[in-house]
């Protein structure tokens, strides 16, 4: 049976080096005591999103971020009590009821979901607590930086909530040039201090998420949202000593011997060149295997380039590897969606249900996969 191995020390490791960091932030934290927000979305990025979410709030992490509905309702559920940030706006009528219901922090993200809130939030005879968003430039939720006027007006006449908090979203802060990081930055401190001046309370502020976070302490304002950090897998240079959380474990289901010039995979790509010994894995591309976030984070400059490495490291040899008994094992011919061939040729020591490790992006392992904290 599979599963993915998450270990405790390693992940209380990170979260210690990110609450170490959250110190340098000053400028904007005289007032406001400096919050880091726990983003557990993408089921906890792959931890699980209830167990992952415990275990940051027993390392100290009291505010929790999530991206769906779905998310917020499943962690009050599991009797989770601590401050939630829904991070996505919503005007659907029955999704805002739900939040307002379980007592989560909605968003605003625009002028119609403005009204909803408080429509609903009259109705149901509370004051909702709001999370406002301001659109410096990722162009999805949020109300455009330069154009407030309209957002002040509905704004103001709002009577059945309240502006705890106000936030922006970088589109490229892992980028190695910060200057439309910089832009985005000011159009947000910028967009705050109109909203101020026209009497709108703006609660505490946050902009970074990990990426920025790791790079630019001076933005960090008064709070920041962290997910991938805390599990090491950042695309940006790991600088901290942060560690790669998450392992799949596996075991050998078939092993056989392949004569000389046998094709191995889909697409014929790879062949045998002497008599092989093959072990059979049950993990493939549906597990994450060699998946990469790159689809939401990259320029198409940056895939192309990270392609050209692909075909590089092929030709060089530098074949994907697994961890038998200590020792590591190649990868031959293509991943398939549930299964991979390792190469064990003259190793008499293996046998069938050996345990197998694989280093996998947590984010990408299925929600039935197991999730095991040792």
């Amino acid at each position: 049976m599979k599963a993915l191995i998450i270990n405790k020390k390693d992940l209380k490791h990170n979260i210690d080096i990110i609450k170490d960091l959250s110190k340098e932030g000053k400028e904007y934290n005289e007032d406001i005591e400096f919050q880091i927000i726990g983003i557990v979305k993408g089921n906890g990025y792959g931890l699980g999103l209830v167990e992952f979410s415990k275990f940051l709030i027993d390392n100290g992490i009291k505010i929790l971020g999530v991206s769906t509905v779905e998310e917020a309702v499943k962690l009050r559920e599991a009797g989770i009590k601590e401050t939630i940030i829904m991070l996505s706006s919503t005007c659907i009528d029955k999704e805002i009821e739900l939040l307002i219901e379980n007592n989560i922090i909605l968003t605003i993200g625009s002028e119609l979901s403005a009204i909803k809130i408080d429509e609903i939030s009259k109705r149901l005879d509370v004051t909702s607590k709001v999370n406002l968003k301001i659109d410096t430039g990722f162009g999805r939720y949020g109300f455009v930086y330069n154009d407030l006027e309209n957002a002040v007006t509905t704004l103001k006449k709002l009577t059945n909530v309240e502006i705890v908090t106000t936030f922006s979203h970088f589109s490229m802060s892992f980028a190695k040039k910060d200057k439309w990081t910089k832009i985005q930055f000011n159009r947000f401190v910028n967009a705050v201090s109109y909203l101020q001046e026209n009497k709108i309370k703006t609660g505490f502020l946050h902009i970074c998420n990990s990426s920025a976070f790791l790079r630019f302490n001076n933005m960090y304002l008064n709070a920041a949202r962290v997910g991938s950090a805390f599990l090491g897998r950042i695309i940006v240079q790991n600088e901290l000593g942060l560690k790669k959380i998450g392992i799949m474990k596996t075991n050998i289901s078939e092993i056989k011997i392949l004569p000389k010039g046998f094709n191995i995979g889909y697409s014929n790509t790879f062949k045998t060149k002497r008599r092989t010994k093959v072990a059979i894995i049950p993990v493939g591309y549906s597990d994450g295997f060699n998946v990469r976030n790159c689809h939401d984070s990259y320029r198409i400059r940056d895939k192309i380039r990270y392609l050209y490495n692909d075909v590089k490291d092929f030709f060089k040899n530098k074949q994907l590897k697994v961890i038998i008994n200590d020792k590591k094992y190649t990868v031959m011919g293509k991943i398939g969606m549930y299964h991979i061939a390792i190469d064990i040729t003259n190793n008499d020591e293996i046998n069938i249900n050996d345990e197998v490790y694989l280093d996998i992006n947590p984010l990408y392992v299925d929600s039935s996969v197991r999730r095991e904290y040792i």
